[in-house]
């Protein structure tokens, strides 16, 4: 028989068993000792045990031996099945349904896929087997009745947190991430159910949310978490049918509970049990107060217990935990996350509907509480409540970073290309060898030619020798033209390969900017209901991808601005309508990328900024006098917004006027290399723009030469670049100025700011990079520029601390490492350097003529070549030269012209070399100048015969092959 009947047989076992499964459980929810469901229930989970032992599928096999034992417990009546315990078993049914059919193709990947899925069903039903005693279970809510909600039980002293995978996360981290997602869903859900209570489709996703939490607390032990996720939950059931209408109070209330929610997703093992035993009055209360909502007409007051609606989340004060703080207690039964209890106005799923997949659409308000696995989600699928990404997650200690499974997918396939790409050097390497061994042939055809001449062999044994020379030649150069066109390809391959594995490596860690604006929409609702104001945000480019990192530095910056925004930019409703405007404020948030940057704009159609009274509020800080204040522009009085202290409110609230938002935007912008403005029209609002680098990861640079060696500048934090000549550079009190823009901008030396040699200046343009902060702005005068180029950026090794004036290090492409510049710290470093009063000078026109005059060298020689080789030897290492081709006219220009350098011949016509060097030294007025001989003369009574005529070095033509003249040189009169 194939091994296709053998599944085919297998997947129509399986089907069968499970259909009788299907058939006879839902049954059990109303007859519980239905003993002929329960004896068909034991036979179909028998049958399943030896389908998958025969078929060897372990998992399997112990997951249908443990739903056989439950069924005979049932039957012995030890053990009674709860509504919700049944659903763990058609889940576990489904799943076995899922495998059969996944046994035809990759099970190993199957399996893998949904471990978490099958170990926590596994696991369930495993403690539903070991309970001894029936626990009791919550009155089930009718259109007739209202539910009644038990004291919250004591809370035991101990919690454990239990492991989940052998890969060491543990459950409790699986349920951060749910609680995450879903929290993000309530609260999206209640700002839209706010304006819309009949929304069908957000109540569904509110009640799918509310539902999913629950579940997933009850794994954990979590009590407190399932009491308050159940009566949310009822209340978006209730919402749904129409029972209740829920108001803005309602949902005041409601946020209050899920800010309990939140706050529980964001503290780890050891802060946990000691927060949940301090707020675990807050859980009661607010418990309570939900469940009021069910109440029409008998609704307490509301307090609000623990929660300030101003703020975007209430930070969990965590007391280090102590072995007595009150905690839930993990003795609680378990069912499956995939099995949460329906509630009761949601139909139940049928037994024979399908295991959705991950990728299933969201069902409408009208069906049916979809199956447990969607409710929550496996580990491979937690983004799903996010928008549908099926993500993986990387625990890193205690860093758990998001990557979409797509994306992992790709970089997963870029890596083994590139593991199959590096195969490919060992075959080459393997060619080079057999192309060594072949020149080595060759060079023994070529010694045996060699013999062959000089025994005179050369007729008879030459030619063939010469022959057998030539055609192993021509077989080593076209095996290396193959070799040679097949590492150009390689080349291009590896190169194309390195780029897409570095584009997706970066894309890696990215993400959507909303994933940074998730509590943006709910403090902007309470910050508008605290001061009486109608605002609607509007967020653009939500799928616009951002660096993680900056992505989480912008948090508390758009805090502050949208903070702001709402409490003193937008007018009250009756001011408005005043004004002509709309009731109703807009602040606006855009995200997108331009010109290789990441733009966000944050603006608001309130009052804006009057001019004047922010000239005067400026005044009145004795920041500038009056005078200059009058002379500013509108830019320069936007800029005093950005000061630590300055605010334009009129009071201080307990929202913004403190003078401390701002200050934070701007430095955290130029702390990622980007930069913040602000605009703002009187009467129609204010807009703050940020300019910032796409990944913190890869950095746009400048790169300059500073004493000799490379440096990089990120091109976020450059004004500009200047090309200056020298005349136009001004010098006043000890300072080099030059004007750009009706701006005079003082100039500092690169290499003194970082400590580093000084180049000599050469009669060439002085290239200035213009850098600032919020307070100064100079000229860094480097020594030339070298381009632009995108730098891998590399932190510094910790243990080196922070390395003043520089920020990170990078590898250029030839592998030579590069140190990318802290342009702050620079400033800083300008500041302190002008203060100390010691600056070095960019040298003006007339002192660097003045320098090089002061090196000319005069070349005497009447050999052309000789000439023409000396005077490009001396001018390549900076010096000028003339030149003479005899003595007379070499006398007559050491007499016209001021040299520092004599270099001749001896033997020219006219005058040789001894007389010119003896009519030199004899004269008063150039016996200073030093004099080189340069001859063929390489006897020693030349060399005594030159040195007496008063020569400072004799030379011999041979010294142009090496040093030794330039060194002469060197030594007389410098570099």
């Amino acid at each position: 028989m194939s091994n296709y009947t053998i599944l085919e047989l297998f997947r129509q076992q399986v089907e069968t068993s499970v259909a009788t499964l299907k058939q006879c459980l839902p049954t059990l929810k109303n007859q519980p000792c239905s003993q002929n469901e329960i004896e068909q229930a034991i036979q179909a989970a028998h049958s399943l045990w030896g389908t998958t032992s025969i078929m060897e599928i372990e998992k399997a096999a112990n997951l249908v031996q443990l739903m056989k034992d439950c069924f005979i417990a049932v039957q012995q009546q030890s053990i009674n099945l709860k509504e919700e315990e049944i659903e763990t078993l058609l889940h576990a049914s489904d799943l076995l349904l899922s495998i059969s059919k996944a046994a035809e193709g990759n099970l190993d990947t199957w399996i893998t896929d949904h471990a978490w899925d099958w170990n926590t069903t596994q696991e369930t039903i495993a403690n539903l087997i070991d309970r001894k005693q029936v626990t009791g279970d919550r009155e089930q809510v009718t259109d007739n009745s209202l539910p009644t909600y038990p004291t919250p039980p004591t809370i035991p002293s101990s919690i454990e947190l239990p492991e989940m995978s052998n890969e060491g996360d543990s459950m409790m981290d699986l349920f951060r991430l749910e609680a995450e997602a879903q929290v993000t869903i309530l609260n999206n859900g209640l700002l839209v159910i706010e304006n819309k209570p009949q929304s069908a489709q957000e109540l569904e996703a509110l009640m799918r949310a509310a539902h999913s939490i629950k579940g997933a607390a009850r794994i954990v032990g979590l009590d407190g978490v399932v009491e308050l996720a159940h009566v949310m939950e009822d209340c978006f059931v209730a919402a749904q049918a129409k029972t209740i209408t829920l108001s803005p109070d309602d949902v005041d209330v409601l946020l209050q509970g899920v800010d309990l929610l939140q706050n529980i997703s964001q503290l780890n093992d050891a802060e946990l049990p000691g927060w949940l035993g301090q707020h675990q009055a807050d859980f009661s209360n607010i418990r309570d107060d939900v469940a009021a909502i069910l109440q029409p007409g008998g609704r307490k007051q509301r307090v609000n217990t623990a929660f300030d609606t101003n703020a975007q989340i209430v930070t969990p004060q965590s007391p280090v935990p102590n072995s007595q703080s009150p905690v839930p207690s993990p003795q609680s039964p378990i069912p499956s996350p995939q099995s949460p209890i329906p509630s009761p106005q949601s139909p139940i799923p049928s037994p024979q509907s399908p295991i959705p997949s991950p990728q299933s659409p969201v069902p409408n308000s009208q069906s049916p509480v979809p199956s447990p696995q969607s409710l929550v989600p496996s580990p491979q699928s937690q983004l799903a409540a996010r928008g549908g990404e099926n993500t993986n997650t990387v625990n890193n200690q205690d860093r758990v970073v998001r990557v979409s499974a797509d994306n992992l997918n790709r970089i997963m396939g870029l890596a083994g290309e590139s593991l199959i790409e590096a195969n490919w050097l060992q075959p080459f390497a393997d060619s080079m060898m057999s192309l060594k061994s072949r020149m080595l042939d060759i060079s023994r055809s070529l010694e045996q030619l060699q013999e062959s001449i000089e025994q005179n062999l050369y007729e008879e044994e030459g030619k063939e020798y010469l022959v057998q020379a030539r055609q192993q030649k021509q077989e080593c150069i076209d095996y290396i033209g193959d070799r040679l066109n097949e590492l150009e390809l390689y080349v291009r391959r590896t190169a194309s390969l390195s780029d897409r594995l570095y584009r997706e490596v970066i894309n890696s860690h990215m993400r959507p900017f909303e994933d940074g604006l998730q509590s943006f929409p709910r403090m902007i609702r309470d910050l508008a209901r605290n001061l009486n104001k109608q605002v609607k945000l509007e967020i653009i480019g939500k799928s616009t991808p951002v660096d993680r990192d900056i992505l989480k530095k912008l948090e508390a910056p758009l805090t502050h601005i949208l903070r702001n925004a709402v409490d003193h930019g937008l007018e009250l409703p009756e001011e408005r309508i005043a004004a002509g405007k709309s009731p109703e404020g807009t602040i606006r948030l855009e995200a997108f990328h331009r010109g290789g940057m990441l733009a966000i704009t944050i603006s608001d159609d309130g009052k804006g900024i009057d001019r004047d009274q922010l000239r005067q509020k400026i005044i009145n800080k004795n920041l500038v006098t009056t005078d200059m204040a009058a002379q500013l522009s509108d830019a320069e009085l936007m800029e005093f917004l950005f000061l630590p202290g300055f605010s334009t409110a009129k009071q201080v609230t307990e929202i913004s006027g403190r003078g401390v938002g701002l200050d934070i935007a701007k430095s955290m912008a130029q702390d990622v290399g980007g930069t913040v403005r602000a605009n703002s029209q009187f009467g129609k609002g204010t807009s703050f723009h940020f300019q910032l680098p796409l990944t913190l990861s890869v950095v746009r640079t400048l790169l300059v030469e500073i004493s000799g060696k490379p440096y990089a500048i990120p091109l976020a934090r450059i004004d500009q670049i200047v090309t200056l000549e020298r005349d136009e550079i001004t010098d006043v009190e000890n300072r080099q100025y030059f004007t750009m823009n009706d701006q005079n901008i003082g100039l500092i030396a690169a290499n003194q700011v970082l400590e580093l040699p000084a180049q000599k200046q050469q009669n060439v343009p002085v290239f200035i990079v213009v850098i600032s902060d919020q307070n100064s702005t100079y000229g860094l005068v480097v020594d030339k520029f070298l381009g632009e180029r995108d730098l891998v950026v590399r932190p510094l090794d910790p243990r080196l601390g922070k390395v003043p004036d520089i920020s990170a290090t990078a590898l250029l492409g030839d592998g030579s490492p590069i140190l990318i510049i802290d342009v702050s710290d620079m400033v800083r470093s300008m500041n302190a350097i002008l203060k100390g009063g010691n600056l070095s000078k960019v040298m003006m026109q007339a002192e660097l003529e003045s320098v090089t005059r002061h090196r000319r060298i005069l070349v005497v020689d009447d050999s052309i070549t000789v000439r023409e080789m000396e005077r490009k030897l001396l001018e390549n290492r900076g010096y000028q030269v003339d030149t003479a081709v005899n003595g007379v006219e070499g006398w007559n220009a050491v007499r016209t012209n001021e040299y520092d350098l004599v270099i001749s011949d001896i033997d020219m016509p006219r005058m040789n070399g001894i007389e010119l060097v003896k009519q030199i030294k004899n004269n008063p007025r150039l016996n200073y100048l030093p004099v080189i001989i340069i001859s063929y003369r390489d006897r020693e009574e030349d060399r005594i015969q030159g040195l007496e005529a008063g020569a400072d070095y004799y030379l011999t033509k041979s010294s142009f092959h090496d040093d030794t003249l330039i060194n002469a040189v060197i030594d007389l009169i410098g570099n």
